[in-house]
C-alpha cells in the first residue's frame, strides 16, 4: 500500500471518532484544552494500537493461509466497509460531559474495532505496519481534537442564535 492509500484508509478509519468528537464538542459549554486532548489522545492511541494487535496476531498464522490471504484481506476490508455504511444510518451514541477514564475507554475502544480487523488486513498484504500505524494515529488524534472544536462551535453559534431570536420574539 502506498502512504496515500493509507492515509486514506486511516481518514476512513477515524470518521467514527471525529463523529463522536463533533457530538462531544456540541455538549461542552467551551471547547478546553484538557478534554481536547484527553479525547483526541485516547482515540489517536487505540486507532494505532488495534491494527498493531491485528498485525501481530495475523502474522502468527498467516503462513497458514498464505495462500488465500489476499481474499482473507478483500473480505474484511469490505465488512469494514459495509460496516460503516450501516453506522451510517444507525442510531446516534449517547454521550454525557464527563472525559474520565470510564467514558473514554469504551469510546475508544468501540471506535477502533474496525482497526483491528484493517490490522489483519495489513499482516495478509505486507504491509509496513509502524509506518501505517503512525498514520492512522496521527491522523485519528488530528481529526477527533478537530472534531471537539467544531461541535463547539456549532453548539455556540447555535445558542447564541437561539437567543437572539428569543430576544426579538419578545
Amino acid at each position: 500500500m502506498t502512504g496515500l492509500e493509507i492515509w486514506l484508509l486511516a481518514v476512513g478509519l477515524a470518521m467514527d471518532c471525529f463523529a463522536v468528537s463533533i457530538a462531544s464538542g456540541i455538549i461542552l459549554k467551551r471547547a478546553r484544552l484538557r478534554p481536547m486532548l484527553v479525547m483526541a489522545i485516547s482515540f489517536g492511541f487505540f486507532q494505532a494500537l488495534m491494527p498493531l494487535l491485528g498485525w501481530i496476531g495475523a502474522s502468527f498464522f498467516s503462513h497458514l493461509i498464505e495462500s488465500i490471504d489476499h481474499w482473507i484481506a478483500f473480505i474484511l476490508l469490505a465488512l469494514i466497509g459495509a460496516n460503516m455504511i450501516r453506522e451510517a444510518f444507525g442510531e446516534e451514541e449517547q454521550l454525557d460531559d464527563s472525559f474520565s477514564v470510564k467514558t473514554m475507554l469504551p469510546l475508544a475502544v468501540a471506535t477502533s474495532i474496525d482497526a483491528l480487523a484493517v490490522g489483519v488486513s495489513f499482516a495478509c498484504i505486507d504491509v509496513d505496519i509502524v509506518p501505517a500505524i503512525a498514520i492512522i494515529g496521527t491522523t485519528t488524534f488530528v481529526l477527533s481534537a478537530v472534531g471537539i472544536k467544531i461541535g463547539n462551535v456549532f453548539a455556540v453559534s447555535y445558542t447564541h442564535l437561539r437567543a437572539h431570536e428569543t430576544k426579538a420574539n419578545l
